[in-house]
C-alpha cells in the first residue's frame, strides 16, 4: 500500500513540476516577446541644434544614424519648459497641475506627485520589466518614480553612464533604462559677474574617459531667431553646442553596447528633451523654442526607416505609448494622453492636430503659470498672471546673451521689445503658419475674434478634463467686479 502511494505520489509531484515548468516556459516566452526600452532624455535640448533636425553645424553623428534608423518627429511638445515639471509628465503620463508637480522638487522650491500616482517605472516593474535609471532624477517622491536599480556616473559623461549600465543592457528579463543626462544644462552656480563671459554648459573636465572635446567656432554657429546675433550669444551657443556632442558621443556608445548584447533587434530607443534651450526666450517659457523639442524613436518592429512624423505629440502621450509598445494592459482613463504606438510609420497621421501646455511654476519664486493650446496653425497662450513681469529663471538671468541687452539698455532682445518680453497681454493668439516667430499677436485683432472665442473654448475643456485648479481663475474679474472688490 505504502509503495503504490509513493508512485502516485511521485506521479502526481512529477505532473505538478511539468505544469509549474510549462507555465515557467510561457512566462518565459511572453517576457521575450516583450521589448526592451531605452528612454534618453537630455537636459535642456532643444530642435534647433541636431544635424538630423536640419542644423549643418553641428556634430551629432550617431543622434543623425538614430533618426536615419528610424522615425523623427516635427511637431512634439513637452508640456512645461522646465525641468521637473517637464520629467514629471514624462513618466506618469498627466498634467502637473493635476499631480502636484508644479515645478521644481529640489531644495525648497518642494513640488511632488501625489502618492496616488502610478508612474511608468513602477507599472513597467508590475508587467515584469527590470527597471534601471542613472543620471538626472528630479522627480518626487521616490515611492511614486520607483525604479528597480539605480546606476551611479558622473551626469555630465555619458560615455561613463553608457558603460555604467553594462550589466541592464544584459538583463535576462525586459529592461526599462531611463538614461538622464544633465548635459547640455549650463553649469552652476549662475552668477552674473563676471558677466561678459558664458556661463559653462557643463564642459568637459580634464580626465574624462574616452570623451572627445568637440568645439565650434564663433563665426559658424547658428543663432536662433528669437535671440540677439550677438558675441555673447554666440560664445555661449558654442558652448552648449559643445555639450550636446558631448551627448551625441555617450549615445553612440550605449549604441554600441546595445549591439554587442546582441538585444539591438529588441530595443525600442526613444531620445527626447525635457525642454528647450537654456536661454531667454526658450527655456520657462511655452514659445514654440522652449517647448517644440527634438523627439526620435526607433522601433525595430517598424517597417518604415528613416520617416518623418508631422504628428503633434506631447510628452503627456509617452507613458500610455511606452505602456503600449511594452504591451502591457492598462487604464487609458488614468493618465491624461494618448498612446501614438500605432502612428508611428505615418507622416500625416489623422486626429493628431492638437497639444496642450501648463506651466505654473519654475523655481518656487517664479509664480507664472500659462496654459496653452495649440489645435493645427494657431496656438493661443493664456498669461493667467498677466499682471506680474514675467520671472527670470536664475540660470537665463545670469546668461551673458541676457546681460548683454540688460546691461546695455538694449530695446529690442532678437526680434520682440524687452519690455514685452517682461510684460505680457492676457491672451496671445498666433498663426504659426505665417508668423513661426510669434510675433503678431492676433488675439487684440477684431478679424479673429472667432477663432480667440474657439480656441478659449478648447483651453477650458482640457483645463476641466484635466482638473486643472487654475481654470478658477477665468471667472476670477468677474467675481471680484460682482463682489465690488
Amino acid at each position: 500500500m505504502n509503495s503504490y502511494i509513493s508512485k502516485i505520489l511521485f506521479v502526481c509531484i512529477t505532473l505538478v513540476f511539468v505544469g509549474c515548468s510549462d507555465k515557467v516556459k510561457e512566462v518565459v516566452l511572453e517576457d521575450s516577446n516583450k521589448p526592451n526600452i531605452i528612454l534618453f532624455v537630455s537636459d535642456d535640448h532643444g530642435l534647433d541644434a541636431l544635424g538630423a533636425y536640419g542644423n549643418p553645424i553641428i556634430k551629432t553623428p550617431n543622434l543623425d544614424n538614430l533618426a536615419s534608423e528610424g522615425t523623427k518627429f516635427t511637431n512634439a511638445y513637452c508640456t512645461s519648459a522646465s525641468c521637473a515639471a517637464s520629467r514629471s509628465v514624462i513618466l506618469s503620463g498627466q498634467f502637473g497641475h493635476a499631480t502636484g508637480s508644479y515645478g521644481h522638487v529640489h531644495d525648497y522650491h518642494h513640488f511632488s506627485t501625489y502618492d496616488t500616482i502610478k508612474s511608468l517605472p513602477v507599472l513597467l516593474e508590475k508587467a515584469g520589466y527590470e527597471t534601471a535609471r542613472i543620471g538626472k532624477y528630479h522627480v518626487a517622491p521616490e515611492k511614486v518614480y520607483h525604479f528597480n536599480t539605480v546606476l551611479e556616473a558622473d551626469p555630465r559623461n555619458t560615455v561613463e553612464m553608457a558603460e555604467a549600465s553594462a550589466e541592464v543592457l544584459k538583463s535576462e528579463k525586459p529592461f526599462f533604462l531611463y538614461f538622464c543626462t544633465d548635459d547640455p544644462h549650463r553649469g552652476h552656480p549662475f552668477t552674473p559677474d563676471p558677466w561678459d563671459a558664458p556661463n559653462s554648459f557643463g564642459n568637459k573636465k580634464e580626465g574624462y574617459k574616452d570623451v572627445d572635446t568637440v568645439t565650434y567656432n564663433l563665426e559658424d554657429v547658428l543663432v536662433p531667431d528669437f535671440l540677439p546675433d550677438t558675441k555673447q550669444s554666440r560664445e555661449e551657443i558654442a558652448q552648449y553646442y559643445q555639450s550636446i556632442s558631448r551627448i551625441d558621443q555617450g549615445f553612440g556608445k550605449l549604441m554600441k553596447m546595445l549591439k554587442e548584447t546582441g538585444k539591438a533587434d529588441n530595443t525600442i530607443v526613444i531620445y527626447i528633451s525635457d525642454n528647450g534651450m537654456a536661454f531667454p526666450g526658450a527655456k520657462t517659457t511655452v514659445y514654440e523654442p522652449g517647448i517644440k523639442l527634438p523627439c526620435i524613436i526607433k522601433d525595430p518592429s517598424k517597417k518604415v526607416k528613416g520617416a518623418t512624423n508631422n504628428a503633434m505629440i506631447s510628452w503627456v502621450d509617452l507613458t500610455p505609448t511606452i505602456l503600449d509598445m511594452a504591451k502591457v494592459d492598462y487604464n487609458k482613463a488614468a493618465f491624461h494622453g494618448k498612446s501614438f504606438n500605432e502612428v508611428i510609420d505615418e507622416e500625416n497621421p489623422e486626429g493628431w492636430n492638437e497639444v496642450y501646455a501648463s506651466h505654473t511654476f519654475h523655481e518656487i519664486t517664479m509664480y507664472y503659470p500659462m496654459r496653452v493650446v495649440r489645435h493645427d496653425n494657431y496656438k493661443l497662450i493664456w498669461n493667467i498672471a498677466y499682471r506680474l513681469e514675467y520671472p527670470f529663471a536664475s540660470d537665463l538671468w545670469a546668461a551673458s546673451t541676457w546681460q548683454a541687452t540688460y546691461r546695455a539698455n538694449e530695446e529690442y532682445f532678437g526680434p520682440k521689445k524687452v519690455k514685452d518680453y517682461l510684460f505680457r497681454p492676457e491672451f496671445e493668439l498666433f498663426d504659426l503658419s505665417k508668423d513661426p516667430k510669434e510675433v503678431n499677436n492676433l488675439a487684440t485683432n477684431k478679424d479673429f475674434d472667432e477663432v480667440l472665442e474657439n480656441m478659449k473654448t478648447r483651453m477650458k475643456h482640457f483645463q476641466s478634463k484635466t482638473k486643472d485648479p487654475w481654470m478658477i481663475m477665468w471667472s476670477h474679474d468677474a467675481s471680484l467686479q460682482g463682489s465690488g472688490g
